[in-house]
């Protein structure tokens, strides 16, 4: 919705009208009933409607279930993976991942041991930089580890 909106140009207030108007099922219910009980005077503004609807179908205790889980996966699979699940899971922390540098601390959190040991020393620039410094040393590591079982055999 948020990318169509951004393609449409819309401006706040269009952006209630449009994204309204999309709405099925549960969520159709959710905004009737948030529709007819404002009571302001006032339009519906966009970050409020972003608000509320995001609150009403992202309880806060999913989005802790949803950390939990995301931090739980530590090591347990390749940083490209992990990078794939942290950026689906981080929908539901927006608050957490707002900024560079949060976002950059929360994934290293998800890092195996190990990668987090290399990458501490580092200070990087973006996200991004991180991310792509963690493959890089990932697939060196299994590089490495190949050789050992080569040079065993």
């Amino acid at each position: 919705m948020e990318r169509q909106l951004e393609i449409a140009q819309c401006d706040d207030n269009e952006k209630v009208l449009y994204a309204s108007r999309q709405l099925q099922g549960a969520a159709l219910d959710w905004w009737d009933s948030f529709y007819f009980s404002h009571t302001e005077a006032n339009p519906i503004t966009w970050p409020e409607f972003h608000s509320a609807f995001h609150s009403h179908h992202v309880p806060a205790r999913l989005m802790k279930l949803r950390r939990s889980s995301w931090l739980s996966s530590k090591g347990s699979m390749t940083v490209a993976e992990y990078r794939d699940m942290f950026i689906q899971l981080s929908w539901y922390a927006p608050t957490e991942v707002d900024e560079d540098e949060k976002r950059q601390e929360l994934f290293m959190e998800g890092l195996n041991d190990g990668l987090q040991y290399q990458l501490l020393s580092h200070t990087f620039a973006s996200f991004q930089q991180l991310v792509d410094k963690a493959l890089v040393i990932e697939n060196k590591h299994h590089q490495m580890e190949d050789k050992k079982r080569k040079f065993q055999g």
